[in-house]
């Protein structure tokens, strides 16, 4: 019984703090927000230097490679997606204050009403 008491409480914390960021185990949650071309100070091209497109299903996110594939799914209503980094962000201002992912305005829409402008969400590593 204590192992398994010890097991649940190292994965919860694991939840909260993903540790191992090249880990393909590893979890964040946290909040999500979405970005468009059309954004005031929005570059032409993202930090990998491709041309953004915000109908791609890309994102920015800091700690993880570019290229790596994340299924990013909505805690509110469970709904999922999988996009690729292929930027940094949030602004570190944001990320101090919960927001660990920037989504593409076309990613963000599969998950939830772009009026919301932020949701709760839970993000794991598919492929580093």
């Amino acid at each position: 019984m204590k192992k398994l008491i010890i097991i649940a409480l190292t994965l919860s914390l694991l939840s909260v703090f993903p540790g191992n960021a090249g880990s393909t185990h590893a979890i964040y949650k946290g909040t999500a927000s979405w970005y468009s071309q059309t954004d005031p100070g929005i570059l032409e091209t993202t930090a990998n230097m491709e041309i953004f497109d915000d109908s791609k299903l890309t994102c920015a996110m800091w700690d993880l490679p570019f290229n790596t594939l994340l299924k990013v799914t909505n805690l509110d209503n469970n709904k999922s997606i999988y996009v690729r980094v292929n930027d940094r962000g949030p602004a570190k201002r944001l990320v101090n204050r919960g927001r660990i992912i920037d989504l593409s305005k076309r990613a963000f829409s599969y998950l939830d009403d772009l009026g919301k402008g932020l949701i709760k969400v839970r993000v794991k590593i598919v492929k580093l």
